[in-house]
Formats: structure tokens, C-alpha cells, sequence
């Protein structure tokens, strides 16, 4: 009895133990990845692990519905509507095909002006057990209207065991339901004008006319009357149009430019009788006189298709046109003012049936510049026949007053509103000389003896020499072992039979006389002296292989190379070798040398003005260093480029184009060795009038391929102070018959130098 007893207390001991173990096993929620509990031992002995079943096994863990809803968020954020479709369910993606799905959202954020999309996950509930649904605040922050908050949701359900979005277009908005959409009806500001620094139009909205001529119907018997009455509407002389005349085809037609209506309708009337004469009003954005700085200006163009997008997202209208070059594009978004407009949600006909918000238009700010308008066509006049550049700068502040590229272009040839386009526009593009390429700025050439004016600084501050150090300056230079080098007195005396070697010359004295040898002395004493980067670290000080800063156009920083043996010294001394600089570089530097030694950043607009006369920017000069040179090193500098103009002996090099000017010059002569058959003329510097009603100006002009600096750019430099100071021209240039009349070029001058071809190692 009392065996039966225990047995079944023990039975009893068991089968409680069983069923306590079962309750623990099913309260841990057990997974594949829970550790199974750990029985401690007891001091001294091994921990063992209880002899539990094996655990379940399970299959593939299903994603949460939310990750899937939150991924989809994320890609819309990032515009990825490939990855949005591909996380729709395959019914819809049998509803609606990527190509229709990409359109809907591209469509929405199109017509929004949409900045960017913000979503917020509000909650997520698991329906059953195949669908869920998510909520969601959305925000589309709009360019125009401002921010649109929603809170909608989506559905999913499990599709071969992943969760997919049932789309709808409730997801977008909820006024979308049903495929209804959005239409922003825009409002787009005038787009405001822009004038030179005394309020003339160099840019701005007009109604215009367009003037051109079919020379096979003019009347030879009174070609004279009508040339003249042309000339006088187009700003071409009798001349150049009877010229184009008579170079034109049979049934050419010939564009001679367009005018403001109002302003010429007296001209236009007259023409109008005229039966070769062809006329045609279109009013749009204008640029007056054939194109005045036209590659500071700029032009605006139609936007294209792939930009559509972009500008729609700005709040453009697809028929809208932009700044393309120069300070159009540049001040484009201050020019056009703020669009405004109202976004309607419309149904499937277009009828709007919800306002989702609106924006009232606020129009443009005036961009005034530094330029005068008369002023730079005078400088673009001084150049024509050449291609090359001019720049003027006012020499204490950094004012850009003239910025002219040559050849230039009309930038109303990309208006295809105007009746010329046609004929104008293939003219430019396809130009060989490349009108719309801007030389002053973005023209990059050798600078040759122009540069060596930065040499002698170099040679100065470098403390081996002094304003006394003389050197003998013959026809030859042998100091590089195997290398004989001429200077340009020995390839004149070649051609005239004449000019002397300039002989025994102080260094102020070799830069009045541009001697080739003295600097290729200094260079080299200055590389075997060990001070190998004298020479390219000041011309990096005096703003050389660096942009400007104009910011208003594109421009090119240049090279300065470093010396790497003797023979790159002595190139890199006279403005040869890998040198690369503007003509925008070089008349900043002169400024410089002019104002005392600050370096300003070249600026070229004068104020901005909002419509209700509040001026938001005004022009104010920046400081952005100063020359790397001792006041009384520049001074040496300075006085001897005043006798580049004035000195008779030694005489120095433009001494025949200034003498008895009344405007004081100081400059530097330079002859440019190129890949071409003739030199670039190069001549820079500056006035030192000091008169209260004219600031003084420095000036850089470049005559690409034309001859030597002194015959070439020096006249066309005389001519830009003589109407600066005065407004009109002084005298005729060498190649001229009369002003703007030109002849065959006779050289008149003819002490500038022409430096060797450049030493090959």
C-alpha cells in the first residue's frame, strides 16, 4: 500500500513539472532568433542547457506594410517614380503603364511648381490579414503658391507575399480623386529693362521693326536717296549698305537691323514707299543699336524642351523666354520679377472645380549698368575691322565703362519674332570669326612685351636690382648656353636697313625702349639666382592665372606658368612661353599700376531699382588686394611707362602716336608672337588726367593678328581716351581715309617690338 502510494506521488511530481514547463516554453514568445534560457550552475560546476524540444520552423518573415509605404514616400521625395511603380501592385501596373505613371507625377509637380515634397507617416493598421493601410501628411511646397498640407492615405496588400500600393491619386491630394488634376493659371511679370548708367535702353520690351532691303528690286537711278534715308534708320553708313549691295546674290534678301517703332516712324514712313524696302513690326524683347555690349548685355531665348520641366517648376510659362549670355542670364531671375498665378484642381474636361491656392505677379527690378551707352559703341566703332577686344575700366574704383568684343553680333538675331532672324541668326552662329565669343573677358593670348612691366617689378623687388642697373642692349642675347636670341631692333633694322640697337640702358630705360635682351637678362639672372618664381609669383600678385570676378559674364582665369629651366625663363620674361591672359586681366592690372597699387574687382552694374524706385544694390568698389610692390618700385614703373608715350631719348615705343597729346598716357606697348602669319598688337595703360568732371580710365586693347602694338593698338588706343574725354574722335588712324572710312593700312609706326618666335626647349 504504501509502494503504490509513492509511486503515484511521483507519477503526480512529473506530470505537474511537464505541464509548468509548457506554460514557460508557450509564455516566451518564442522565434527563431530567441536564445534559448541558460541554467546557472551551481558554484563550481558547468552551466548546462535544458533538454528543450527543437523550436518550430517558420517561413519567410513578410515585410511590414509601413516600410513598404515608407519607401515609396522616400522615392517621390527624390522624384524616383521608376522605383514608385515598381512598388504597385501588378493589378495597377496592368491599369496603368510607367510611361502614364511618370507623366501623372511629372504633370502634378510641373503645374505645383513644385519645390520639393514633404510626407509624414501618421499611422499604419493591418486590415486583415492580405491588406493594410497607411496614413500619411503630405506637402507639396510650391515655387508659386507657397506649401499645399494633406493628410490622406494609401492601401496595400500582400502580392506574392510582399506588400503593394493600390495607387489612386487620392495619394497625391485628396481633391485628386477620382482622376481629377491640377492647371496653374499663370500671371508672368513684364520682364524689366536694362540701361546704361544714365537710363538708355541697352535691353527691354518694345514694339519694334524690323528693316531690310531686296536689292534686286531697288531702282539704280535713285539707289543714293534711298541708301541715305536707310543709313540713317540702321546706323550703317551709305557706304557699307551699298557695299552689301552690291557683294548680295540674286534674291538675296539683306538684314540691316531693327528700331523702336515710335522712335523712327517718321523714317519708316518714308521707307515704307520705297518698294525694295522690306518692313515688319513685332513687338518683343528688343536690343537697340544693332547690339550695344552685346556680350555684356546678353540676349534671352524661347526655353526648350528639355528645360521645360525646370522653368515650369520656377513658375514660367512654356512660352517664356530667359537669359541666354551675359547679364540677361545673369540677373535673369531680378529682371523677370516674381510669376504669380492660381493652381485649380480640374476634372477630366479641364473644368476647374477647387482652388488649391494663388499668388499675385510682382514685377522686375531695372538693372542699370556702369556702361556708357555712346561711349562703348565709340569703342566698338574703334575696333571694327579687327577682330580683338577693348576693355575700359575707371582706374580708382573698378567701374566697367566699355567692355567691347570684336567682331560683335545683334542680339536680335535669336528673337524669331523678328522678321531678320532668319538671316541674321545662321550669320552669327556660323561666323568663322566667331562674333558671339567673348574676347574680352574669355579671349585668352600671350601677352608678350606688355608683361614687361610685371618683369621689372619683379627684378626690382627681388633686391639684385636697382632703377640704376644698366645693361647693353645690341641686336643679339647669347646668355643661354646654345641659344641666340634677337631683339626687335635687329628685325627692323632687317626691313628698313636703319634702326639702331638701343644701346647702354638703365632698367626704366629697357622698359621705355622694350629692349628684349635686358629682359631676358633679368629673367634668367632672376631663375640661376634661385628665385625661380620671381617672375610667375608677381604676376599672380598683380591678378594674372585668376578670374577677375565680374561675375555679370563668363571669363577665363589664364595661365602663369612657373619657369622649369632657363629657356622658360626668359620666354615667361617677355610675355612668351605658356603665359595665357585677357584683356579684362591686363587693363585691371593697369588700373593698379594707375590708382597706386589696389587691385579692385571689376563691376559692371551700377544699381539695381525695384518698380517703386527703392534702389536694392548700388554700385560700391571692392577692394580685392594690392600689387605685390614697394611704392617706390612702382613709381620707377610708372614714370617709365609715361615715356613709353613721351620719351624722344631714349624714344620710347608709342613716343609717335602720343606725342603732343594733351591727355597724359602711360602705357606699354606689346607684340604678341601667335600661330599666325602676324603678332597680336597689344597696348595697356592708363590716363592721368586728374580732372574733376572725368574719372581717369586704364584701358587694354588687343588687335589679334594684326601687326605690331604700336601701328595696331596704340591708335585704337588714343581713339578710346580721345572719346572718352571729348566724345568724338581726334584724328584718322594710319588705315584710314577718313574716320570709320578705312583704306589700305600703310604702317606708320613703327617702334614697338616684335619679339622672337618662342624658344622650344
Amino acid at each position: 500500500m504504501i509502494v503504490f502510494v509513492m509511486k503515484n506521488t511521483i507519477a503526480r511530481v512529473i506530470l505537474a513539472c511537464f505541464l509548468v514547463f509548457n506554460i514557460l516554453l508557450a509564455s516566451c514568445n518564442y522565434s527563431p532568433n530567441t536564445a534559448f534560457p541558460v541554467v546557472t550552475a551551481s558554484p563550481g560546476l558547468s552551466p548546462t542547457r535544458p533538454n528543450l524540444p527543437d523550436p518550430p520552423v517558420h517561413t519567410t518573415r513578410v515585410p511590414q506594410a509601413i516600410d513598404t509605404a515608407e519607401t515609396y514616400l522616400n522615392a517621390w521625395k527624390a522624384e524616383d517614380y521608376q522605383k514608385m511603380y515598381g512598388l504597385l501592385s501588378s493589378n495597377i501596373q496592368k491599369s496603368i503603364n510607367l510611361e502614364g505613371f511618370q507623366q501623372k507625377y511629372a504633370s502634378i509637380a510641373d503645374e505645383s511648381a513644385l519645390k520639393e515634397v514633404r510626407t509624414d507617416i501618421l499611422s499604419s493598421d493591418k486590415v486583415d490579414d492580405s491588406t493594410a493601410l497607411v496614413k500619411y501628411r503630405v506637402t507639396l511646397a510650391s515655387n508659386l503658391i507657397g506649401d499645399i498640407t494633406r493628410e490622406t492615405e494609401m492601401n496595400l496588400k500582400l502580392d506574392e507575399g510582399n506588400w503593394r500600393i493600390m495607387f489612386d491619386d487620392a495619394m497625391i491630394l485628396p481633391e485628386l480623386a477620382g482622376g481629377k488634376t491640377l492647371r496653374m493659371d499663370l500671371n508672368p511679370p513684364t520682364r524689366a529693362s536694362i540701361l546704361d548708367r544714365n537710363g538708355n535702353l541697352l535691353a527691354g520690351q518694345a514694339d519694334a521693326t524690323s528693316v531690310g532691303l531686296n536689292p534686286t528690286d531697288i531702282d539704280p537711278q535713285n539707289s543714293d536717296g534711298l541708301f541715305g534715308l536707310l543709313s540713317r534708320v540702321s546706323g550703317l553708313t551709305a557706304a557699307e549698305i551699298s557695299s552689301r549691295v552690291e557683294n548680295s546674290n540674286p534674291g538675296d534678301y539683306l538684314p540691316l537691323g531693327e528700331v523702336v517703332t515710335q522712335q523712327a516712324s517718321n523714317l519708316l514712313n518714308a521707307l515704307s514707299t520705297w518698294g525694295a524696302v522690306v518692313l515688319s513690326n513685332y513687338t518683343s524683347r528688343f536690343y537697340p543699336g544693332n547690339g550695344i555690349a552685346p556680350h555684356l548685355v546678353g540676349y534671352v531665348q524661347a526655353i526648350s524642351k528639355e528645360e521645360l520641366s525646370k522653368f515650369r517648376r520656377l513658375g514660367y510659362r512654356t512660352d517664356e523666354k530667359v537669359g541666354r549670355k551675359g547679364i540677361e542670364r545673369w540677373g535673369n531671375e531680378t529682371l523677370i520679377g516674381k510669376h504669380g498665378g492660381t493652381l485649380y484642381v480640374v476634372d477630366a474636361q479641364g473644368v476647374p472645380v477647387g482652388e488649391l491656392g494663388a499668388t499675385n505677379a510682382e514685377p522686375g527690378q531695372t538693372i542699370y549698368t556702369t556702361i556708357d551707352s555712346d561711349f562703348q559703341r565709340g569703342v566698338q566703332e574703334a575696333l571694327r575691322g579687327f577682330n580683338g577686344a577693348a576693355v575700359v575700366l575707371e582706374r580708382d574704383t573698378g567701374r566697367v565703362l566699355a567692355l567691347a568684343s570684336s567682331p560683335g553680333f545683334d542680339p536680335n538675331a535669336f528673337e524669331t519674332e523678328n522678321y531678320n532672324w532668319w538671316v541674321t541668326l545662321p550669320g552669327v552662329v556660323n561666323d568663322p570669326n566667331l562674333p558671339e565669343f567673348d574676347r574680352a573677358a574669355q579671349g585668352l593670348y600671350p601677352l608678350g612685351s606688355v608683361f614687361k612691366v610685371i618683369t621689372a617689378a619683379a627684378a626690382l623687388e627681388s633686391g639684385l636690382y636697382t632703377p640704376e642697373t644698366t645693361y647693353d642692349c645690341q641686336y643679339d642675347f647669347t646668355e643661354v648656353a646654345g641659344l641666340t636670341l634677337h631683339d626687335w631692333t635687329y628685325t627692323h633694322f632687317l626691313e628698313d636697313g636703319e634702326t639702331p640697337p638701343s644701346g647702354l640702358l638703365t632698367l626704366p630705360q629697357g622698359l621705355i625702349r622694350s629692349c628684349d635682351p635686358f629682359f631676358w637678362h633679368l629673367g634668367r639672372g632672376l631663375y640661376i639666382a634661385g628665385k625661380t618664381t620671381a617672375v610667375s609669383d608677381m604676376a599672380r600678385g598683380f591678378g594674372l592665372g585668376s578670374l577677375t570676378g565680374i561675375g555679370v559674364i563668363d571669363e577665363s582665369a589664364g595661365t602663369v606658368p612657373d619657369p622649369k629651366s632657363e629657356v622658360d625663363a626668359v620666354n615667361l620674361a617677355i610675355g612668351q612661353g605658356d603665359l595665357q591672359v585677357t584683356p579684362l586681366q591686363v587693363a585691371n592690372f593697369m588700373a593698379a599700376i594707375g590708382n597706386g597699387g589696389t587691385l579692385y574687382r571689376p563691376q559692371a552694374i551700377e544699381k539695381v531699382v525695384a518698380a517703386d524706385g527703392t534702389i536694392n544694390y548700388q554700385f560700391k568698389p571692392e577692394v580685392k588686394g594690392m600689387l605685390p610692390v614697394k611704392p617706390e618700385n612702382l613709381k620707377v614703373i610708372q614714370d617709365a611707362m609715361r615715356d613709353v608715350a613721351i620719351s624722344k631719348k631714349p624714344r620710347g615705343t608709342a613716343y609717335l602716336v602720343f606725342n603732343g597729346f594733351n591727355i597724359p598716357v602711360y602705357g606699354k606697348t606689346g607684340t604678341a608672337q601667335a600661330q599666325t602669319a602676324k603678332p597680336h598688337a597689344w597696348f595697356a595703360g592708363y590716363t592721368d588726367a586728374g580732372r574733376e568732371d572725368k574719372s581717369d580710365i586704364a584701358i587694354a586693347v588687343i588687335a589679334e593678328s594684326a601687326g605690331e602694338g604700336s601701328e595696331i593698338a596704340a591708335p585704337i588706343f588714343r581713339r578710346i581716351v580721345e572719346l572718352y574725354f571729348t566724345g568724338r574722335p581726334g584724328r584718322i588712324y594710319p588705315w584710314e581715309a577718313s574716320i570709320g572710312v578705312t583704306k589700305t593700312p600703310t604702317p606708320l609706326y613703327t617702334e614697338t617690338p616684335t619679339p622672337e618666335e618662342e624658344v622650344l626647349p
